[in-house]
């Protein structure tokens, strides 16, 4: 992308407010009433993102809000939308709009099917709803339907390395692909740990965390892995080393399978992890902290890209009681969405260029000011919420639903709206202004699709 003056001065302008609105600083406080209106509000974009599913792609996996039609990922309906939204629709107390969600889910969720499908989507986002659903609900329908879903995921992992493949057929078993990444071999423990609980076959959990720890023995002298590794020789194919697309959920379930299971090996294997990326990758510049790219064995610079799935790892180190990095690092996250109104995709920190202008709904940014709010009180992170909340309503909404944003710079939308921003995007944003009892943080682990798991001291 060319230099635009327009965006530096914009740029410019939204560094310059960030420099009087410092965490710990800020002048105004959110009442009980001014967080509840925030919550109604969000309830209400609840509402009216799953009246347009319902009206226009009942039973498909996803809405296109533009269009008006609904989308499916494979040659038949998983559900992703009502599957993803129920617990969301629970924690908001939407109770009608969880029983239609439910009633969907059960009465025409199949795994039964000649189809290949993703393993890390269908896990985190399938598998880890179902568990979630059958936590709170205490409906073992939805249990049944985990338990018939992992036996057909655990096929994947039948490699030379015990990494998994990416795609796996749900009624053959056969398996495809094995260029992957950290995030797709290490984002099963917490799913598959669950699924050790409930039925009480340890294979799951076993083969889980090995998978991961075969990827965290290959890391390299700095500690640092890199973005894409073959899993049947089990040598590394990309050394560059990030937090965002492709590794970003190995290092957050590492740490969570220590919080949600107790389990002292994901717990070091973090602290290992967690000490070299702030040694190597945690780069301060006039905006703000970020973490940079390098390569995984010199540890230099290759690329100072950051973007909106980085911006999870702030909450990461909040939860882990890191909240004096944290908000360094959210300074930037919130930097990264005001300068360009809305978070691009990505962009270049050292220079403010936006290297992809999209806006996919995610939901990282007001996840790390929840998690952040959560662990000080500091209502800057309310303040941070509030204003990307309002850009998301404001700017997203259509007559349907809500659309991902094609450019930032023009507002120009997508027609898209993943299951994601129910089961994330609008859940962080009501959770940050619901009271506390809404969801304790000592009871629950969120999985990286925010369905919540309970922590009950399950020894694996």
């Amino acid at each position: 992308m060319k230099d635009n003056p327009r965006l530096a001065l914009v740029a410019l302008v939204a560094l310059f407010a960030l420099a009087f609105s410092i965490p710990g600083q800020s002048q105004k406080r959110f009442s009980d009433r001014q967080k509840a209106a925030q919550c109604k509000k969000i309830k209400s974009a609840c509402r009216h993102a799953w009246r347009g599913y319902k009206k226009y792609a009942p039973g498909f996996d996803a809405l296109k809000p533009i269009s008006k039609t609904g989308h499916n990922w494979y040659g038949i309906s998983f559900l992703m939308t009502p599957l993803d939204a129920y617990d969301t629709f629970y924690l908001l107390g939407l109770n009608e709009e969880a029983k239609e969600a439910k009633e969907m889910v059960i009465s025409g969720l199949t795994f039964d099917v000649d189809q290949e499908v993703q393993l890390f989507e269908i896990n985190i986002r399938l598998l880890g709803g179902l568990l979630s659903s059958f936590e709170l609900s205490g409906d073992k329908q939805f249990m049944v339907l985990a338990e018939d879903l992992a036996a057909r995921l655990l096929r994947a992992f039948n490699s030379p390395t015990g990494m998994p493949y990416r795609f796996v057929n749900l009624k053959t078993g056969k398996t495809r692909d094995s260029l992957s990444n950290p995030a797709e071999i290490g984002t099963y423990l917490l799913e598959f740990g669950k699924m050790t609980e409930y039925t009480g076959d340890s294979t799951y959990y076993k083969t889980a965390k090995k998978a991961a720890f075969e990827v965290f023995r290959r890391r390299s002298d700095n500690d640092l892995v890199g973005t894409t590794i073959d899993v049947n020789t089990g040598e590394w194919q990309n050394t560059e080393s990030q937090i965002g697309a492709r590794i970003d959920s190995y290092y957050e379930y590492l740490f969570k399978a220590w919080l949600l299971f107790g389990d002292k090996d994901c717990k070091l294997a973090w602290e290992i992890h967690n000490r070299a990326i702030k040694k190597h990758l945690l780069t301060e510049v006039p905006s703000g902290w970020y973490f940079t790219r390098v390569d995984m064995k010199s540890g230099k610079e290759t690329n100072s890209l950051y973007g909106s799935l980085d911006a999870f790892y702030s909450g990461i180190l909040a939860l882990a009681g890191d909240t004096a990095m944290a908000g360094k690092i959210q300074k930037g996250n919130f930097f990264m969405w005001t300068a360009f109104n809305i978070e691009p995709e990505e962009f270049n920190f050292r220079t403010n260029r936006v290297t992809n202008p999209s806006y996919l709904l995610r939901p990282e940014n007001i996840e790390s000011c929840f998690y952040l709010y959560r662990r000080t009180k500091d209502q800057e992170y309310l303040k941070m919420g509030q204003r990307m909340i309002s850009d998301i309503l404001k700017r997203c909404r259509t007559k349907a639903g809500f659309a991902a944003i094609k450019n930032v710079n023009t507002y120009e939308l997508s027609d898209s709206m993943e299951s994601f921003f129910l089961a994330e995007t609008l859940k962080y944003a009501y959770l940050l202004f619901a009271p506390e009892n809404t969801l304790d943080l000592r009871k629950v682990v969120f999985n990286t699709e925010a369905h919540p798991f309970r922590i009950t001291n399950y020894e694996l």
